[in-house]
């Protein structure tokens, strides 16, 4: 599997996701300019965290209109491998991938800490490299994390098994106390319909190493690896 990362105008947190990236696949990742519009043997496509645009208008919505997002579609309508974290997580559900929206924190403050989630389903290319119900502790680093959704389309998730993480304690458990930023039913990460395309607030990449407080986010990207050769 060949991964890509997109650099737009103010994410800043690309170096981390490469690091993450190469860890898992032995490879450097490339990376993809936002005014590129050619992703050819590319597998996967990472949108990192960051201010993309400074986080004007609304996060992720100027980055969703550069042109490398029609390639970007493109290759999710053909079965690629889409993953956006935190900014990206909000860029792609501006550019119509993922549905729901992230709007600003119940608190109304930015949120930088660690937080536990529940991985809820281990059977995708994202997870499988987890135990499903195991509890991961990765970081946060964002003010507009609270996923919104409308009641239908909640249960739609709910009931096509679309969402990949929630919030919850260190037990496992959801509570309103164990979701920070307030999230609708808790959820961290969604999943596409053909659960190519993963979107998650918090940062896995962070998480890859004991020097940087603990590696639960590293089983993520080498899941996606290892499942490119299943």
């Amino acid at each position: 599997m060949k991964a890509g990362i997109v650099l737009f105008p103010g994410i800043n947190r690309e170096r981390d996701m490469a690091l993450a990236l190469e860890r898992a696949a032995g490879r450097a990742p490339r990376v993809i300019w936002h005014t590129e519009t050619d992703l050819d043997g590319l597998d996967l496509i990472v949108l990192p965290g960051g201010f993309s645009y400074g986080d004007y208008l609304r996060c992720g919505a100027m980055a969703a209109q550069s042109p490398v997002m029609g390639a970007v579609r493109a290759h999710a309508q053909r079965g690629g491998h889409v993953l956006g974290v935190c900014n990206g997580f909000q860029v792609l559900t501006e550019a119509g991938l993922l549905p729901g929206a992230l709007l600003r924190n119940a608190t109304l403050r930015f949120i930088a800490a660690d937080a536990t989630i529940r991985v809820e389903r281990n059977d995708t290319d994202y997870t499988h490299r987890y135990r499903a119900g195991q509890v991961l502790r990765v970081v946060m680093a964002h003010g507009d994390g609270n996923y919104y959704a409308d009641a239908a389309t909640l249960d739609r998730l709910e009931g096509d098994g679309l969402v990949a993480f929630r919030y919850c304690d260190a037990a496992g458990d959801v509570s309103e106390a164990a979701n920070p930023n307030g999230s609708a039913r808790a959820i961290a990460g969604i999943l596409s319909r053909n659960r190519r395309v993963l979107g998650l607030m918090p940062h896995p990449e962070n998480h890859i190493d004991p020097l940087t407080g603990g590696t639960d986010g590293l089983a993520l990207f080498e899941s996606l690896f290892a499942a490119s050769y299943a």
